[in-house]
């Protein structure tokens, strides 16, 4: 299943480590500031509105399985 999502992505060394869906732009960027402040070298947050394909878990919850950036 492929839909528009909001996600709050870790980059770490110029690569994604993990990617979030968030509810809303203003949610990402709470989310995003609240990490930001705990400073890590080579560490960056960004929020991003992106195409993605979902699948759902076991216990009935949605995750990003790929990311589709254009």
């Amino acid at each position: 299943m492929s839909e528009i999502i909001i996600a709050l992505l870790m980059i770490v060394n110029n690569e994604i480590a993990e990617h979030r869906i968030q509810p809303s732009m203003g949610e990402c960027l709470k989310g995003k500031r609240h990490a930001e402040r705990q400073y890590q070298p080579n560490v960056q947050y960004s929020c991003i509105k992106s195409e993605a394909e979902l699948e759902t878990n076991i216990d009935g919850s949605i995750s990003i399985k790929k990311l589709i950036l254009k």
